[in-house]
């Protein structure tokens, strides 16, 4: 079948070679799937889920039992007070967006501990000018780059606060960018030095490709508010769309108000019968993060064979599913996507090109025949078209697929290695 689907004996023998060595790494990984597995399903128990709470709603959406069950689930495998989780957040920033927007008024000031947020977030910010932005509310921002060696640093962060900071996002993937992403316990570490600094701050966690990654959330160790998408990991490749917000309930309740309006909040909103999809690709996700994970450090194992930088190395400890490969040319970038894209089971005849994209201050390139448009669980690639051209692969529902997608990622860039073109 590989012969058939375009993978050479060479790639092959390399790739299995590797794969052996993987043997232990995998057998983690499915102990961590199997403990969230468990917890995801102890929340549909506490729930009292039933096929009841399956039905259609409409217009306002009162008496939504499918939305309300789904809420406290999230609540519960997130162990926090409430949870937000609505259709109508059609995407992670769009999730970050509103929860930014409740937290902060006018005079408050924005803190970002760990360098330069996601691109798409430049603009909600006032970053780079926008209309609407927070900027344009009169609420600043200020930002503590990361230390040389990826780490906090944390004297830059102490003289970053002030008597206007009022809320602290920690972006726990890398984003653009070439730093590690950071673990559950380094995010705990980051909180508990701010706290010790001013108590009465609220952090708020961009949880984007770190749900189910290890078996806690940063709500364990001292964040607010974790926000996401559900076209990333929660949504188990199930979800059509959708965001999250979870964590103090008052928080949440704030967050909902924004989303709809005062006096409304959590209270409104139908599901349109999209509850049941939720529901079940959460139940899916822990295994789908477990094959988006393998899929990780197998393709980390074989680019650092060829010479590569990968970020995080294939040994190192995961905190999110996204793997950086530092390609090194705009060729070899639009090679990979290339091969990513004729592995997909959506237009795979189709070869993926750089292009302006909403959100993003340089061209883009994004290698994604997704089942939902977008949905970056999916086995997916993609990468700002500058230096150093670094791809950002994350996804894939199933080991098996997430495998075919790296061996033909390898036909297109060549075994030659990174020093060679």
């Amino acid at each position: 079948m590989y012969d058939e689907l375009g993978i050479s004996r060479e790639v092959l023998e390399f790739a299995t070679s590797v794969e052996r060595e993987l043997a232990g790494r995998w057998q983690a990984i499915d102990a961590v799937a199997e403990y969230n597995q468990l917890k995801v399903l102890r929340a549909m128990h506490n729930a009292r889920l039933a096929d009841t709470d399956f039905d259609v709603s409409t217009g306002y959406g009162y008496n939504d039992m499918g939305r309300g069950k789904l809420e406290s689930i999230y609540a519960r495998v997130f162990d926090t007070e409430a949870a937000l989780v609505r259709p109508n957040l059609i995407s992670g920033t769009h999730a970050l967006c509103v929860a930014l927007f409740s937290l902060l008024r006018p005079g408050d000031e924005l803190l970002s501990p760990v360098g330069a947020p996601y691109d798409t977030l430049e603009e909600v910010i006032g970053i780079r000018p926008a209309e609407g932005s927070l900027r344009e509310y009169g609420i600043t921002y200020r930002q503590a780059e990361l230390g040389p060696d990826g780490h906090f640093d944390y004297d830059a962060i102490r003289a970053a606060v002030n008597a206007r900071t009022k809320v602290v996002t920690i972006q726990r993937s890398k984003g653009y960018s070439t730093r590690k992403s950071f673990t559950v316990a380094e995010i705990g570490e980051l909180i508990a030095f701010l706290k010790s600094i001013k108590p009465d701050l609220i952090f708020m966690v961009d949880n984007c490709y770190g749900e189910f990654v290890e078996k806690t959330e940063p709500t364990a160790v001292g964040a607010d508010l974790v926000v996401g998408s559900l076209i990333k990991n929660p949504g188990g490749g199930l979800a059509p769309i959708g965001g999250y917000i979870a964590g103090r309930e008052d928080l949440v309740d704030g967050a909902a108000k924004r989303l709809s309006a005062p006096g409304l909040g959590r209270e409104v909103g139908a599901s349109l019968g999209i509850a049941k999809t939720m529901m079940q690709g959460l139940f899916l996700a822990p295994t789908v993060v477990a094959s988006a994970l393998k899929t990780a450090i197998f393709a980390a194992r074989l680019y650092e064979r060829l010479g590569y930088t990968v970020v995080p190395s294939a040994d190192a400890p995961r905190a999110d599913i996204i793997q950086s490969i530092v390609l090194g040319s705009e060729k070899k970038l639009l090679d990979f996507c290339a091969g990513i894209q004729k592995a997909a089971p959506v237009d795979s005849f189709v070869t993926p090109v750089g292009g302006a994209m909403p959100g993003y201050d340089s061209d883009v390139v994004m290698a994604a025949g997704t089942f939902i448009q977008g949905a970056s669980i999916e086995l997916s690639a993609d990468g700002p078209i500058r230096p150093p051209y670094a791809v950002y692969f994350q996804g894939g529902l199933t080991w098996p697929h997430g495998k075919y997608g790296i061996l033909s990622s390898l036909e297109q860039v060549g075994l030659s290695g990174a020093d060679n073109e």
